[in-house]
């Protein structure tokens, strides 16, 4: 399994060289670090810097351009340097590597979890990555290499494989004594795999079970049923599997059950929340960030919005051709055409919501593709619900204004919309994840665009039927 390392995420040293006074707001600190860097006083600059938290000094680095960013990292005292590199993004990390010197980069590279330099290997070229693993010792480079083997967007890819199973036969006190060996290796000691002697996962201890447990106390005895995840398994669902389940660590094995790593907690919160900020952006029309946006280009920021963009104005010109299709309808009705913008918007909005919530089930877990039928029939009902309350407040309101005829269009017309755009806005998601797409891609972007158009033609079908024209 390799040598143990001097240090890893549960065993960091957060005592040492710490300022405590963090009351220092970094957007100043920011100005201040920025003004010594551009007028060369590093001095001041190593002032600012020297000391910080990780989490304090990783949000200041990233608010720096590319250039200050690398000479204020390079301020940083080793064991602080070490640490700030391994909590940025994997984008700034491959950033501060064509800055720093090769020692430089090769004791960073060294000192991340075997996971992380899979994450900057995914970032850098490949030239740059084979050096990087030739850097490594070679128990470092098997691990990470072991990584490298699984599918991307895998929980093995995103796994620590430095985790050690207990053996079922020992006792309690020897257990904690192995435990203890253990504590500069292993990611985690909180949650304990229990192993056969083949390595297969047999069930999980708590530390907290093995210090409440009398010393002779057998593990297998101690020992529950072990959730796992497979580590071909995607990288998300394993996440919402470790963070539903509530557990400090999910093991990880291969398809023969063995353990070949561990999924910690906080991994799993971060794995949660960067395909969080993921669908936010698609669902919104636009493609997610992959670093913090101060640091982010103008020209990476248009490019994740001018394709959706392109995509949303294509769609639109659906709705100008069924404007054209109904123009004399228009014509002689002129009143129809001061509803287009509320009815279609409404239409977009309450397909958006349907959309949203099922999106939401799905990577809940609450709902599959199977159940497609019962999520349309609810959202039928849940739409047509929406479309007699608005439609009412239409036909009250439009029929005092204009008149009767006017408002039984527009009260009808919001009761139709509101059933289809409900019930497709459910539909869109669950068909994607069938056709293993992304849901959100189906999302709120084409809802909106069908909508549009199928609304349109709702409108003025029923405004001929009704009016006469």
């Amino acid at each position: 399994m390799g040598c143990p390392r001097v240090r890893g995420k549960a065993g960091r040293d957060e005592g040492a060289n710490v300022r405590t006074d963090d009351s220092v707001i970094p957007a100043d600190q920011v100005k201040t670090i920025r003004r010594a860097l551009a007028a060369g006083d590093l001095a001041a600059a190593d002032a600012q810097v020297s000391g910080l938290t990780p989490a304090v000094t990783v949000d200041i680095l990233e608010r720096l351009p590319a250039k200050q960013r690398a000479v204020a990292y390079r301020l940083l005292p080793k064991q602080q340097a070490a640490e700030v590199f391994e909590d940025l993004p994997p984008v700034l990390q491959k950033d501060l590597i064509s800055a720093l010197r090769d020692d430089e980069v090769a004791a960073a590279f060294a000192d991340l979890e075997p996971d992380d330099r899979v994450a900057l290997l995914d970032e850098v070229p490949a030239s740059v990555a084979s050096k990087l693993m030739q850097g490594l010792a070679a128990d470092q480079r098997e691990l990470t290499s072991d990584l490298l083997g699984y599918p991307k967007k895998s929980i093995g890819r995103r796994m620590s494989p430095e985790v050690v199973g207990l053996a079922p036969d020992l006792t309690a006190v020897q257990a904690l004594a192995q435990v203890e060996t253990l504590l500069d290796y292993a990611e985690t000691v909180y949650t304990l795999p229990v192993t056969d002697p083949n390595r297969v996962l047999v069930g999980v201890v708590s530390l907290r079970e093995l210090i409440a447990a009398s010393p002779e106390s057998v593990v297998a005895d101690i020992m529950r049923p072990a959730d796992f995840a497979r580590a071909t398994d995607s990288a998300e669902e394993a996440a919402r599997r470790c963070a539903d389940s509530k557990q400090l660590a999910l093991p990880v094995v291969d398809n023969e059950t063995r353990l070949v790593g561990v999924l910690t907690v906080d991994d799993a919160l971060r794995i949660l929340e960067e395909a969080d900020s993921q669908d936010q952006a698609r669902i919104g029309g636009v493609e997610g960030l992959r670093q913090p946006y101060l640091t982010t280009s103008i020209g990476t920021l248009v490019r994740s919005r001018v394709v959706w963009l392109l995509v949303l104005a294509v769609g639109a010109a659906l709705t100008v051709q069924v404007l054209d299709a109904f123009e004399s309808t228009l014509a002689k009705v002129v009143t129809l055409a001061l509803f287009v913008p509320l009815l279609i918007g409404t239409g977009g909005n309450t397909g958006n919501q349907a959309a949203t919530t099922v999106t939401r089930a799905l990577a809940l877990q609450d709902v599959t593709p199977r159940d497609i039928a019962r999520v349309m029939a609810r959202e039928f009902q849940v739409g047509l619900s929406l479309g007699l309350i608005l439609g009412s407040v239409g036909f009250l309101l439009t029929g005092l204004i204009f008149d009767r005829s006017i408002g039984a269009v527009i009260g009808l017309t919001l009761l139709s919309v509101c059933t289809m755009a409900a019930t497709v806005g459910g539909a869109m998601p669950l068909l994607a994840k069938a056709v293993r797409a992304d849901p959100a891609v189906f999302s709120n972007p084409f809802i909106t665009t069908f909508v549009d158009a199928t609304g349109l033609v709702v409108y003025f079908m029923i405004a001929k039927a009704i009016l006469h024209i």
